[in-house]
């Protein structure tokens, strides 16, 4: 690593102080030569996680590769399906037209604003009383036309 040198202000630079910007860092070392105690658990720590994101990637891996399978198989069925269904799909709209009207039917009845039961009285009254007067009405006009057909004939 190259040395990287401060110059102090007011000073030349040929007396400048060569000072590494980054001290080396000390290990711990016992009189034959292995570790503390502490840098141990921290390489056995750091190997677990090591190993523990080896097994994540290589599920992740496995998961990834059954997901393609997975969508590949589904391909497969969705064509096969289209194959099967060719030969009626020119019957499959008439279902679907008559699902339509009746899906639309209901949902125009749930938009009716039902008549309370006084108004529905007095609605179907007025219908019999329009009936009965229309009733009255063809049978006058039959009784004359059968008189005046009686007198034409004789």
């Amino acid at each position: 690593m190259a040395k990287i040198t401060r110059i102090k202000a007011g000073e030349s630079s040929k007396k400048a102080s060569q000072e590494p910007l980054e001290a080396p860092v000390k290990k711990k070392v016992h009189i034959d030569g292995s570790r503390s105690k502490k840098a141990l658990k921290a390489a056995k720590k750091a190997e677990k996680h090591a190993l523990r994101a080896e097994k994540k990637a290589k599920k992740a891996e496995k998961r990834a590769k059954k997901a393609e399978i997975r969508a590949k198989k589904r391909q497969n069925e969705k064509k096969i399906v289209k194959i099967i269904k060719a030969p009626f799909r020119g019957i499959a709209w008439v279902f679907c037209a008559i699902g339509h009207y009746f899906r639309d039917s209901w949902l125009e009845l749930r938009q009716v604003r039902w008549p309370s039961r006084r108004a529905t009285w007095k609605i179907f009254l007025a219908i019999v009383i329009y009936a009965a007067l229309i009733m009255v009405l063809i049978l006058l006009l039959d009784v004359l036309f059968t008189y005046l057909f009686n007198l034409i004939l004789g």
